[in-house]
């Protein structure tokens, strides 16, 4: 079941600011398609609209190529699970995974039948007694996914299901997913601020920014080829480096950078670096070293696998490299040394723009 959202628009008061603004995507069929944007994009609420909790202002909404616009969230047939999980304490587990099949009257037989397919599916054959109180984080979201599919739903909708966890669960949680989606090819959109979860996890990704949608494509090109300053800057954490088309160079403080496409002499220009696409090399002293640009080791962190260097460029210009720390150790530097980089890749957009 596919998912088409076409120029949605969604204002929550007269004249006030959308928080959804002329958005349109295509979710493809049987594929996780993510929602990623910053806080206050306007992700959660187009969730809500594509599952029937908030009614759009303009705009449609089609699942399977049935326009849904107008249909109550009853007869969408979608499952949605919450960051809050949305469990009702006072039911044990297997009731909370009844609540959909009872309320449309299944026949208690197949409702049976169903709760226990569904414990099977989510690992959890022997805790269907317990109330949510006596679960853990991971075990309460586990049963929240139980009770939305449970309904047999044409689309899987997940409003940052693993947001209220800690790191290691939303790991495992993650890893689980994708095993279930695997056995059950589901359509899911998945609303997420998680750069690594979406790109680790989707076949497609929806990139939002101020209600609207900034760029959308299958992970690969979200990160490889950035449509826009804001995505390029958004994806992967990239060091934003202002300069000018020089000579025909992209000149951007000491670095020389090739000019993009339609390019003219002295056009302001952004180049966003990505941490991990700096390679430094020691200044040897009396050398000429590989690389003409050099550098000030102004700070270091180490942080698990990689140490953060905090670079000064002669141009007063600050950038953050990310070096593995088997490779930061054989570099042998300290703060206050000088260093050689050697700017891999980087994305180049021409204009003044405001990040």
């Amino acid at each position: 079941m596919s998912i088409i959202v076409e120029q949605l628009t969604r204002r929550f008061s007269p004249g006030g600011s959308p928080a959804v603004a002329d958005v349109s995507f295509h979710a493809p069929k049987g594929a996780i398609t993510s929602l990623l944007g910053p806080s206050g994009a306007g992700k959660s609420t187009l969730l809500r609209l594509i599952a029937g909790l908030e009614v759009p202002d303009v705009g449609r909404v089609l699942i399977d190529g049935v326009d849904c616009t107008s249909l109550p969230v009853q007869q969408r047939n979608v499952g949605v699970v919450f960051q809050s999980y949305a469990l009702f304490r006072h039911m044990t587990v297997r009731e909370n995974i009844a609540f959909g099949l009872n309320v449309r009257k299944q026949p208690r037989e197949e409702v049976e039948a169903r709760v226990d397919e569904m414990l099977r599916l989510v690992q959890l054959e022997a805790l269907g007694g317990r109330h949510p109180g006596q679960l853990s984080g991971g075990q309460r979201q586990r049963v929240a996914f139980a009770r939305a599919l449970a309904i047999r739903p044409r689309v899987l909708l997940l409003d940052e299901p693993f947001g209220a966890l800690d790191t290691r669960v939303r790991e495992e949680l993650r890893e689980w997913l994708h095993a279930l989606h695997e056995s059950t090819g589901l359509t899911t959109l998945l609303v997420t601020h998680d750069q690594q979860e979406a790109l680790e996890i989707s076949q497609h990704v929806v990139v939002m920014s101020d209600g609207r949608v900034a760029q959308s494509g299958s992970p690969e090109d979200i990160y490889d080829r950035p449509a826009s300053p804001f995505v390029a800057s958004f994806i992967g954490g990239a060091n934003i480096l202002r300069g000018h088309v020089q000579e025909g160079r992209v000149a951007v403080g000491s670095l020389a950078l090739a000019v993009p496409p339609a390019a003219r002499e002295g056009e302001a220009v952004h180049a966003f670096v990505r941490p991990h696409d700096v390679k430094l090399a020691r200044m040897v002293v009396g050398g000429r070293g590989p690389s003409p640009v050099l550098g000030t080791v102004e700070r270091l962190k180490s942080v698990g696998g990689f140490v953060k260097v905090l670079l000064r460029l002669p141009s007063g210009d600050e950038v953050t490299v990310q070096v593995p720390r088997t490779e930061f150790d054989e570099l042998g530097v300290t703060e206050g040394d000088a260093v050689h980089a050697d700017v891999r890749t980087a994305t180049v957009f021409v204009g003044d723009y405001a990040i």
